[in-house]
């Protein structure tokens, strides 16, 4: 098998979607807005077959994603070529394909469990209604805000790119993003998106106003037909409760149609994991890495 990698074209997002669409478990690793926005930082390419899309990225280093397509419809040992002089790495790869690989190639698979990109899961009712003791304290930060302050919520359009742009540059300010090469590549991603974002296909979002000025931001994706991706969240910490207020009024107003809401990984930051377990996810997409003595090309 020889995969012609290529860049990730926005041209080609409809094609991508039908072969996501038909994979078994989705992470938010794969969804376009994320291969697409996030390419430049790390040199994504992609390499699109009919069943299957091979995902490799070349900064900092050059590794395999797990591919995205048809696994279970997939002859996997027919595409991987033994070679003990060789080593293919596998990142990113999410438990039903890891547990798939297991069975069909078995010891020869090394499996690590990378827990730090695993997926945070939480049922889009839960956190719209935050009922009950074990979300008090989200309840109390937003009934603040909403006392405290003349706010207006809206779901996000092109209308608001502007709005949201000041805030991002001000958001930036106060983080000093340009000493951070995360935040900085962040910051990247999110303007290309803006920038974009009549040409993305499943895109949406949401928005706070207080006075006319924007103080909240999130942007989002359809991941599945159940599942919705939040991608960025923004908030100006000087309205107390701002962040509990944009989560909660965007799944409640904007994103009903979904049951579970994906708000990814902690790449193993201890205050980030703090946060998003105090959500109370209900599941994980676990993902793994893996390696093998060989190639699948």
């Amino acid at each position: 098998m020889n995969l012609q990698f290529e860049p990730i074209d926005i041209e080609k997002q409809e094609d991508y979607f039908t072969i996501l669409g038909r994979c078994p478990q989705v992470a938010s690793d794969y969804s376009f807005l994320n291969l697409w926005a996030w390419a430049d930082e790390y040199g994504l390419e992609w390499a699109l077959e009919d069943d299957c899309v091979w995902v490799r990225q070349t900064r900092p280093e050059t590794l395999l994603w797990a591919p995205v397509g048809f696994w279970d419809e997939i002859d996997w040992s027919g595409r991987f070529e033994l070679d003990r002089n060789l080593e293919t790495t596998v990142i990113r790869v999410p438990e039903k394909l890891a547990e798939s690989w297991h069975k069909i190639f078995g010891d020869l698979t090394s499996i690590e469990e990378d827990r730090g990109h695993w997926d945070y899961i939480y049922s889009v009712k839960d956190l719209s209604e935050l009922k009950g003791n074990r979300f008090h304290k989200k309840k109390n930060l937003l009934n603040q805000f909403a006392k405290k302050y003349d706010y207006s919520f809206m779901p996000f359009t092109p209308e608001l790119i502007e709005k949201a742009k000041a805030m991002q540059d001000s958001w930036c300010t106060w983080r000093d993003c340009e000493s951070s090469d995360v935040l900085s590549a962040e910051n990247n991603a999110i303007s290309r998106i803006f920038y974009n974002w009549e040409q993305l296909s499943g895109i949406m979002g949401g928005a706070i106003t207080v006075d006319d000025e924007m103080v909240a931001y999130t942007v989002a994706e359809a991941l599945t037909d159940e599942t919705v991706v939040i991608h960025f969240e923004k908030g100006d910490t000087q309205y107390k409760g701002v962040y509990q207020a944009i989560n909660q009024m965007f799944l409640e107003n904007t994103a009903g149609e979904f049951s579970f809401v994906n708000r990814e990984q902690d790449l193993n930051d201890e205050g980030l994991r703090k946060s998003k377990l105090s959500y109370l996810p209900v599941k994980f997409v676990k993902k793994y890495r893996l390696t093998l003595p060989g190639t699948f090309f």
